[in-house]
């Protein structure tokens, strides 16, 4: 199913301002300033000054003792390095699934590898890992990356289990999952892109508790020197600035109150949503846990139609994931399985607008909308 990845809101006339489907916010200037200054004072701008090194600090403190954060420039790059410290044969498989963003399969890409896709449950739209062993066997895959569902969180203890009795290494992609992940005895990958949760405009970290693997990608991160200029690997250069550290650190100090602000949004379209019975969160979202995108399910076959219909209302939505991440054109060299669940969930599922400062006309106006658009179903 090839589906739009948005729609163009500005070109639809209509008399109350559009209302977007994503508004992010990061730090204010006031508050990265006091960090500005530190880099002013100590001249050290990139490098793994102290911020930055105070930043990884500060991540690694959401995690078990123990763990290492490494971060880079990018989640994708972070998902590539860390599979290429993997030391993985060249050209292996990696299953990923289907349902997730086109960032997974080209890391995986990235690293001298193939992505293998596979469907999602369709009630969590994660990979199950008792499902996925026997194809992972059957296709001799090298490695395995389960992906967080638009933040939610897969059963990290299964997949450790999987791991332990496959001997199969399992790398997680979180890249919205900044909120709920404290376990990175699976290595596991975070953005940290300005659309996320918490954000320094690019970036993202790697948390592992293998002390090995964090050096590895580190080393990558940094054209191979340690200690030296002398190149001791193949590599690249895709470590964070000072200046991203800066904003990280804005970032982490105001995360509780950002964190609220967030919760306090989803509850308010989740009670204003009551009146829409076909439309459905997904499980613990803006509860247990929050992410900075609002995905629903509707009707069979009827995400298409009600994202028009809410465009012409001046209201505007995304296909985040498409039709699916194996429907790409990039990827169309790459095998898979059946896809069911991956094809009703592109039919079936539309993001909303959401952001932390999502107002009560917004919201009123969103449910409206979403009524009319629903009309039919």
């Amino acid at each position: 199913m090839a589906l739009p990845q948005t729609l163009p809101l500005e070109s639809v006339p209509h008399e109350a301002a559009p209302i977007a489907v994503a508004r992010p916010r990061l730090p204010p200037a006031e508050a990265i300033l006091p960090y500005l200054r530190r880099i002013d004072e100590a001249r050290w701008y990139s490098n793994f000054g102290p911020l930055l090194v105070e930043f990884e600090q500060r991540l690694a403190t959401r995690f078990r003792p123990g763990t290492k954060v490494v971060t880079l420039a990018n989640a994708t790059q972070a998902l590539a390095l860390t599979l290429r410290a993997m030391d993985l044969p060249a050209g292996g498989l990696v299953v990923v699934p289907s349902w997730t963003f086109v960032a997974t399969a080209h890391a995986v890409m990235a690293a001298g590898l193939q992505p293998w896709f596979v469907d999602v449950d369709p009630q969590t739209w994660m990979m199950d890992p008792h499902a996925i062993a026997p194809v992972v066997r059957r296709l001799g895959a090298v490695a395995v990356i389960p992906v967080c569902a638009f933040g939610a969180l897969p059963d990290l203890a299964a997949w450790r289990q999987f791991r332990d009795d496959t001997g199969v290494p399992v790398l997680v992609d979180g890249a919205a999952a900044f909120d709920t992940l404290s376990d990175a005895r699976l290595p596991v990958v975070v953005s940290l892109h300005a659309t996320k949760v918490l954000g320094v405009g690019e970036g993202g970290y790697l948390a592992t508790e293998d002390e090995a693997l964090a050096r590895t990608v580190r080393l990558q991160s940094v054209y191979g020197f340690q200690g030296s200029r002398e190149s001791r690997m193949p590599a690249t250069n895709s470590k964070l600035s000072e200046y991203a550290a800066a904003v990280g650190m804005a970032a982490l100090d105001a995360w509780p109150a950002t964190r609220l602000r967030f919760l306090r949004s989803a509850q308010h379209l989740k009670i204003a949503l009551t009146t829409q019975p076909q439309v459905k969160f997904q499980d613990g979202w803006g509860a247990d846990w929050i992410t900075s995108v609002c995905t629903v399910t509707l009707p069979p076959e009827s995400a298409e139609t009600v994202a028009r219909r809410l465009l012409d209302a001046g209201v505007g939505t995304r296909f985040w994931w498409g039709g699916g991440c194996h429907s790409s054109p990039a990827f169309a060299s790459c095998g898979h399985g059946p896809l069911p669940a991956t094809t009703a969930l592109a039919g079936s599922t539309l993001g909303l607008p959401f952001s932390m400062d999502m107002d009560v006309d917004e919201i009123a106006r969103l449910t409206a909308a979403l009524g009319d658009a629903l009309a039919d179903w």
